[in-house]
């Protein structure tokens, strides 16, 4: 099987660059809107989330478009 993990902006979500992996890993992404359902959340081995900077945060940023967050997770697992 996979080791499935859902992409959060939940910043008490594992920091995606730090989880253990397994050999076959399943990212699941929601949508720009409403990101992941309850339902995926909770199927999910784990929850990860994209670290984001005190700035961002202060300024109200705290998600990303799915492109920008799939691309920066792909590239957290691979650092993981």
């Amino acid at each position: 099987g996979f080791q499935t993990l859902a992409l959060t902006p939940d910043q008490e979500a594992i920091p995606i660059d730090t989880v253990q992996l397994g050999a076959r890993v399943a990212l699941l992404l929601g949508s720009e809107g409403d990101g992941l359902s309850s339902h995926w959340l909770r199927e999910a081995d784990r929850a990860v989330c994209i670290p984001m900077s005190k700035t961002a945060m202060a300024a109200g940023v705290d998600s990303l478009n799915v492109v920008a967050a799939a691309a920066i997770a792909c590239h957290g697992l691979m650092r993981a």
